[in-house]
């Protein structure tokens, strides 16, 4: 029986930012998906439910905990945005020189970080 070549894997690939934030985008998304639709599926059925039932998840979610899951929240939507454009970009067949694709694969989820400073500086500005 001939030997068949293996494929490259991770104790042969090198780790880069590339891969992580590739990851990254991955886990948001799920992150997005998963918690995401609880929070919005909680807050439709709390209107639909009347004033105790909206208000029970409004002191919920200005509690310590739910001020966390919004912002965690916040944070994995500006991070999986800016790692969906970068990879928009890839698609269309630009940025995979390595330095280009390096600086963009460290600059998405700093980007992601900022935007939620910002969102957040605003929400609660007002």
């Amino acid at each position: 029986m001939a030997e068949r070549p293996i494929s490259p894997h991770l104790q042969i690939w090198k780790w880069g930012p590339h891969m992580a934030v590739s990851i990254l985008h991955r886990i948001t998304g799920d992150g997005l998906a998963l918690v995401g639709l609880g929070v919005l599926l909680w807050w439709l059925g709390a209107l639909a439910g009347g004033e105790t039932s909206y208000n029970v998840f409004r002191d919920a979610m200005t509690s310590p905990l739910g001020i966390v899951v919004l912002v965690g929240l916040t944070w994995a939507f500006f991070t999986h945005l800016m790692s969906g454009l970068r990879h928009f970009v890839l698609d269309m067949g630009a940025g995979y020189e390595l330095t280009v694709n390096k600086t963009w694969s460290i600059a998405a989820p700093l980007l992601g970080v900022v935007l939620t400073g910002l969102f957040w500086a605003q929400v609660l500005a007002k």
